[in-house]
């Protein structure tokens, strides 16, 4: 898909959005595995929630997505609540992050398999990569349909190989399907130093 009719897509849904944006997950159930300091990326951030968790934090964030209303309401966000967040409008696809660069990346609802090692080699020795998205095993209809944008199982295994794993959660279809979380997919990876 073209970058401006997707650019223009993710702006108009941001234009309607309504309420405060909710941290992801895989972000909010660990934060207690965050580092005390250091840089951190929200990567395809939308309205940046997990950008102001980690800002508030302590941590020094950047913060990238296609769509400008993100990022301008982002930054209204930022600045109304004192945080600071670097937040630009970025094709990641495009302009990944440099290698060596975040001690923390956060991905939720965005999957471009492509990025992966790209991913990866953003990571400082010690890093961690939160991720949460869908997956094709779904319980109820619930975010893309297009299998493009939906993990197989255990997918952020294989596509996170290098990490050392940390957490991982994918519930699919089993047991009782009215408990817990369904539909995604949660991990949180750590680079290993090199030795």
């Amino acid at each position: 898909m073209p970058i401006k009719h997707e650019q223009k897509k993710w702006d108009n849904r941001y234009t309607v959005a309504k309420g405060k944006p909710r941290v992801a997950q895989v972000l909010q159930e660990n934060r207690h595995l965050l580092p005390t300091s250091g840089d951190a990326l929200d990567l395809a951030c939308g309205l940046g929630a997990n950008a102001l968790l980690l800002a508030q934090a302590g941590l020094a964030v950047q913060a990238w997505d296609l769509s400008s209303v993100a990022i301008n309401a982002l930054r209204s966000r930022a600045a109304a609540e004192w945080l600071r967040v670097q937040a630009a409008v970025r094709d990641v696809g495009e302009q990944p992050p440099m290698p060596a660069s975040f001690d923390v990346i956060v991905v939720s609802y965005f999957l471009q398999r492509a990025l992966a090692p790209a991913l990866c080699a953003a990571l400082r020795p010690g890093g961690l990569l939160f991720y949460q998205t869908f997956v094709k095993d779904k319980v109820y209809q619930q975010g893309p349909t297009n299998p493009d944008f939906l993990l197989t199982e255990n997918e952020l295994l294989t596509m996170f190989a290098p990490l050392r794993l940390r957490v991982y959660h994918e519930a699919g279809t089993l047991g009782d399907i009215t408990q817990g979380l369904r539909n995604e997919a949660l991990f949180v990876g750590q680079k290993v130093e090199e030795r």
